[in-house]
Formats: structure tokens, C-alpha cells, sequence
């Protein structure tokens, strides 16, 4: 297995401060107001989002092909909630999934999704977290 990197710099005060997320490909400010409030700019939490839908859809892709079948597309989106508890964290992650698989039974695509939310590297990562499912078949 490899080793990926991603980093960070953060300038000034945590209200008035700001900072930059940079790995590859992709270079994004944040600040104060885009983690907890509606600023525009990025933050950990979407990163964070943008990985757990990412690995999701990637392992239920790799089981729906141990089962010799070939996905038309995978699509996840991850709504991750960012709460109190002893101070800021992440309470909840949501993953909303439609997915066109021919040759896929529902009970088999639920099955697998189930297994793919439990197994993939980021759910495992974020076990102090509650992470829900609500996959689809579309035809």
C-alpha cells in the first residue's frame, strides 16, 4: 500500500486567520467562517466528505466486480455534520448513493453498499462517527 500526502498552513488567528488545503491537484483556501458558518471557501469537513464518498464508491465498486458484474456509475454524496461535543467534531456523515448496475439484484446492491460502508478505509477511519446509507439502484 502506498503513502498519499496532503497539507495545510494556516496564517493568523483562528477568527481573522486563514489557511490553504493543498494536495494533488487541487489547492483550496478556508477559513473560519467557511468551517462554521457559510463562507465560500473549503474546509476539513468537505475533504473529509469528499473522501469517504470517494473510497465508498470505489469499494462497492470492487465487490460488485468480485461478482463479475461491471457498475455504469457509482455516485455518492456525503453530507458531513460538524457539531459540539466537548468541543467542534464531526457528529454525522450521511452517504447518499445512486448507482446504475446491470445484472445487480436490489437485494444484492444493498447487501454489498451495507458491506462497502462497513469495510472501506474511511468508514474504518471514522468509527467515533455515525455514518448512514441511503443507497439506490436506478435502472
Amino acid at each position: 500500500m502506498g503513502k498519499h500526502y496532503a497539507k495545510a498552513k494556516w496564517e493568523g488567528t483562528l477568527k481573522e486567520g486563514n489557511g490553504i488545503l493543498n494536495f494533488t491537484g487541487f489547492e483550496g483556501p478556508f477559513n473560519f467562517k467557511s468551517r462554521f458558518e457559510d463562507g465560500e471557501e473549503t474546509n476539513p469537513e468537505e475533504l473529509i466528505g469528499a473522501a469517504q464518498a470517494g473510497c465508498f464508491s470505489m469499494f462497492l465498486a470492487a465487490l460488485i466486480s468480485k461478482k463479475e458484474i461491471t457498475p455504469t456509475s457509482i455516485e455518492t454524496k456525503a453530507t458531513v455534520e460538524l457539531g459540539q461535543d466537548d468541543g467542534p467534531k464531526i457528529t454525522s456523515i450521511t452517504l447518499d448513493c445512486e448507482a446504475v448496475i446491470p445484472g445487480l439484484s436490489e437485494e444484492d446492491f444493498q447487501a454489498l453498499a451495507k458491506e462497502a460502508k462497513a469495510k472501506c478505509p474511511i468508514s474504518r477511519l471514522t468509527t467515533g462517527t455515525d455514518v448512514f446509507l441511503n443507497a439506490k439502484l436506478v435502472s
